[in-house]
């Protein structure tokens, strides 16, 4: 494996470090979906979730397939699904922790 860039590490890490884009990658880990359907789904607002879909999809972590006047999206490939999935993970080991945490910075 190359080296990696620490810097190009936190970019994309920094694409999972918002409420709303975990939310918007939970809600297409399993299905693609359209805005509209995201909007619905995590009771978001269309412009504040276009945004963070502009975000995902500027750092690889999802795709867009244009598909008539719709464009459906969903994760860009099994690796950010079991990402997902590794993080569901250990938090399972470290719920406790990050409850307590007081160190969480915004």
């Amino acid at each position: 494996m190359q080296n990696i860039d620490i810097d190009m590490k936190v970019k994309l890490i920094h694409g999972f470090s918002n409420k709303t884009r975990i939310q918007i990658l939970e809600s297409i880990k399993n299905q693609e979906k359209t805005v509209s359907q995201i909007v619905e789904e995590i009771n978001g607002n269309q412009s504040n979730i276009s945004q963070h879909l502009a975000c995902l999809k500027g750092c690889g972590i999802i795709v867009g397939r244009n598909e008539g006047k719709y464009c459906y999206y969903s994760l860009r490939n099994q690796h950010i699904r079991d990402l997902l999935t590794m993080f569901d993970t250990v938090l399972e080991d470290v719920q406790n922790d990050v409850a307590c945490c007081e160190r969480h910075i915004d």
